[in-house]
């Protein structure tokens, strides 16, 4: 009996184990049908869409990042990893169009299925990771800006960013081994987990994986956004009051942007997957198990939107981000805007100052 996970029947019916994993070594209950025609038409759309604007504003992020930037802050580290974690998963994104537009069919070998499987997943979890690191410099710079600008340097940033990246392809590294391809009739299929008689080992791997690189981080920026809005909403005493509140205006941005890709992107498609595997492994009955993979199939394009989110959270809260790039496109050059600024400076000198107003204006 092949061991592959569905079976094409009358066109846009599929047969689909109600549960991966065998009741014997060569029994399978094959009852359930999925009707899956609904995948073809979302996903290469989807994928479509999310390919042409993340491979824009990701290509104009690294660009602004690289020549208009610099030097570099820590946030911007952070921002930067980002961004380019995020265009090399839209990179990959055609194989899966062309995959799904082509009815499930695979031509393009074992290695590129889990080349683009592990893309999936690794900008998934390098992007929960670095936004974790964006809100806790945030927080720090918020609760504890003394000890953050004594501390935390730009080499410093990068130390992290490395660690991200090892910790996530070490994570990682078993998705290559799970993923494989099989065939069905004339098609190949590339599947996203693993064989049936592996699928429970899957699961498990999956788990700790969620554990470690979704709940954790997530647990993180949530303790640090109530953090930072208590302080956010303490009144500002002794020299902070004359402080611009930009850094406030940015972090409230910061917060807004980041809850709102969690609760797009991560929190549905952790959800749904969670109990679509959880479903499978308890041979649910066939209609529960339609409903949750219905789900599941809508939660993994939302997840592939983060791609195309990270940009707003650029140009809404980073450092001078919205400012450069604005500059950049509308050709403003720096010496009129600095020269404004000493202008404007000088008149509020003036104004502060009347005996330097006097004196200048016996200048003239």
């Amino acid at each position: 009996m092949n061991s592959f996970l569905r079976k094409s029947v009358s066109g846009n019916l599929s047969l689909v184990y109600t549960t991966l994993i065998p009741r014997s070594e060569k029994e399978v209950n094959f009852s359930c049908l999925f009707n899956e025609e609904f995948k073809y038409i979302l996903l290469p759309v989807s994928y479509s869409l999310v390919c042409f604007l993340g491979l824009i504003l990701n290509s104009v992020a690294l660009w602004m990042f690289i020549t208009k930037m610099r030097p570099w802050k820590p946030s911007t580290v952070y921002m930067f990893h980002l961004a380019l974690s995020d265009t090399l998963y839209v990179l990959s994104l055609p194989m899966l169009i062309y995959y799904y537009a082509n009815r499930s069919h695979w031509p393009f070998g074992v290695f590129l299925c889990k080349i683009v499987r592990f893309l999936f997943y690794a900008n998934l979890y390098c992007s929960i990771l670095f936004l974790t690191c964006i809100s806790v410099h945030r927080y720090l710079g918020i609760c504890h800006p003394i000890r953050a600008l004594t501390l935390i340097k730009p080499r410093h940033a990068h130390m992290v960013c490395g660690f991200v990246w090892t910790a996530v392809i070490a994570c990682l590294v078993p998705k290559l081994i799970f993923v494989n391809t099989s065939q069905r009739g004339n098609d190949t299929l590339c599947h996203d987990t693993s064989r049936p008689d592996e699928f429970h080992d899957y699961v498990t791997y999956n788990s700790v994986v969620m554990v470690l690189l979704f709940i954790l981080p997530f647990l993180v920026i949530m303790v640090c956004y109530c953090l930072m809005a208590r302080a956010l909403c303490q009144p500002r005493k002794g020299l902070s009051q004359s402080q611009p509140s930009s850094s406030r205006k940015k972090s409230i941005k910061l917060i807004i942007v980041v809850l709102v890709v969690f609760a797009i992107c991560f929190v549905p498609f952790h959800i749904t997957r969670s109990l679509y595997y959880s479903y499978r492994i308890l041979d649910a009955d066939c209609r529960s198990l339609n409903i949750i993979n219905f789900a599941y199939k809508i939660t993994r394009p939302l997840a592939s939107m983060n791609s195309c989110l990270d940009p707003i959270l650029y140009f809404l809260a980073g450092d001078h981000y919205r400012s450069k790039l604005l500059r950049a496109f509308t050709r403003q050059t720096p010496n009129t805007r600095s020269t404004a600024y000493v202008h404007d400076n000088n008149i509020g000198l003036a104004f502060k100052n009347p005996d330097a107003q006097a004196g200048t204006e016996s200048r003239l």
